[in-house]
């Protein structure tokens, strides 16, 4: 195993421990995407606050798997592992749902699907107007996608051709119990946008589609995995929000151990 599959592993077990033990979370959602994350993270020089005029600006626009992206601040050095393991207790600065005023390195408070896009459409387009070239990088999650709001800021981007926009969409199908999405680059890519579609649990692929050279607004079609790493839970929608027993707990850390 190499180096980042080993801290990623390691990241899953200290979410499975801090929200088995709080009972709060989203876990599958956030094993579908550390993979995504770990590569931003590590190959983008990222704002710690909103205050900085410099440097990569990151959203997570599916919010509910937040502790996802509290493990990969706790990781690169946003927060300290003090902290990432309140999360959701009484007094956190670490809630559900990620909050802009609280946690260095959470350039949005999100969780309320749909919203974290406009957003990062409308960082895009002050940093295009204002020179700035760092990317602007928005992370949906695949059920965000049955949202108006999200193609309505397609077309936006489009228009105003930010091509200093990144979108990935963690495409873990689990939108398709209520409504198949059928081809999803097809669909950004008749809104005028440039599409890539890869395995999100594959680093090559991950770090060549960030690093494309870009000529339109830029869609991350990433194929993930819900809960990736444990059988009992991945693509399994009873566990979306259950949390293991004690027991189940250390057989879960037992097989993330292994990998």
């Amino acid at each position: 195993m190499n180096v980042a599959n080993r801290e990623i592993n390691l990241l899953k077990m200290k979410i499975l421990r801090v929200a088995s033990e709080v009972r709060e979370g989203h876990i599958p959602s956030s094993f579908s995407i550390l993979d995504l994350l770990w590569n931003i993270f590590e190959n983008f020089e990222l704002k710690v606050s909103r205050s900085e005029s410099q440097g990569a600006y990151f959203i997570l626009s599916k919010g509910h798997a937040s502790i996802g992206l509290y493990a990969i601040l706790f990781n690169f050095g946003f927060i300290d592992e003090q902290t990432f393991n309140s999360y959701c207790r009484k007094g956190s600065a670490l809630g559900g749902h990620p909050d802009k005023n609280k946690v260095p390195g959470v350039m949005a408070s999100t969780g309320s699907l749909g919203h974290g896009f406009p957003i990062a459409i409308g960082v895009a387009y002050a940093r295009k107007l204002t020179k700035v070239e760092a990317p602007v990088i928005v992370l949906l999650g695949d059920g965000e996608l049955n949202e108006g709001t999200i193609w309505e800021s397609a077309l936006l981007a489009n228009q105003h051709q930010l091509m200093n926009l990144i979108c990935i969409v963690d495409n873990n199908l689990s939108s398709s119990r209520a409504l198949k999405l059928n081809d999803i680059s097809e669909k950004f890519i008749a809104f005028g946008w440039q599409s890539i579609e890869i395995d999100g649990h594959n680093h090559s692929e991950i770090l060549g589609a960030l690093k494309t050279r870009r000529v339109k607004p830029l869609v991350i079609v990433a194929n993930t995995i819900k809960g990736k790493g444990l059988r009992a839970m991945e693509n399994n929608p009873e566990w979306h929000h259950k949390f293991p027993t004690p027991s189940q707990v250390q057989e879960f850390l037992g097989e993330l151990d292994e990998e």
